[in-house]
């Protein structure tokens, strides 16, 4: 079967976050949730963090991707002991989809919309407007670089974003 759109699972539906009433919750695609250099991760001088604009749910898939792109960018850049980036939500929410058969002898194999509530097929991240998503801690130098990281990583999640920086504003105006 093939994988539906994300544009499905944007919208914040009923709550499946009960894991043990349900069986085989596919795990989370996320590895890692803090990158770059842990030991310094407070005492970087400039914090940027990514603002998700309205309410929304990002699937696992997108966080990874999103976390990839961002940590790229950022050790080809910056280098790894140069900055500190944590993804700060969780994907709790599970997503559940009702697999229509299609084809040839598909009358036969489904049952329609007879017991319709569907299986797990992934887990998402359920987020409030004005919630933040990523956190970039750097060096006032690599301010420009850990704000481009999170514009490009923006660009991955199904929500407006927005680029705040939380710590360090007059070191970098």
């Amino acid at each position: 079967m093939v994988r539906k759109p994300a544009s499905m699972y944007r919208t914040v539906k009923r709550a499946f976050t009960r894991r043990k009433y349900m069986g085989g919750v596919p795990g989370s695609q996320v590895i890692r949730f803090d990158m770059g250099n842990l030991q310094v991760a407070d005492g970087f001088p400039v914090t940027v963090s990514l603002l998700a604009m309205e309410p929304c749910q990002i699937r696992h898939t997108a966080l990874e991707a999103a976390r990839i792109t961002g940590n790229k960018l950022l050790t080809n850049i910056v280098g790894n002991p140069n900055y500190h980036m944590k993804l700060r939500v969780y994907p709790f929410q599970v997503l559940r989809e009702n697999k229509q058969a299609t084809g040839a002898g598909a009358d036969r194999v489904s049952s329609g919309m007879r017991h319709a509530f569907g299986r797990a097929v992934g887990t998402a991240a359920r987020l409030n407007a004005g919630q933040k998503v990523f956190s970039v801690s750097v060096e006032p130098q690599n301010f420009k670089h850990a704000k481009e990281a999170l514009r490009k990583i923006g660009h991955k999640l199904p929500t407006p974003t927005s680029i705040v920086i939380d710590k360090g504003a007059e070191l970098v105006s």
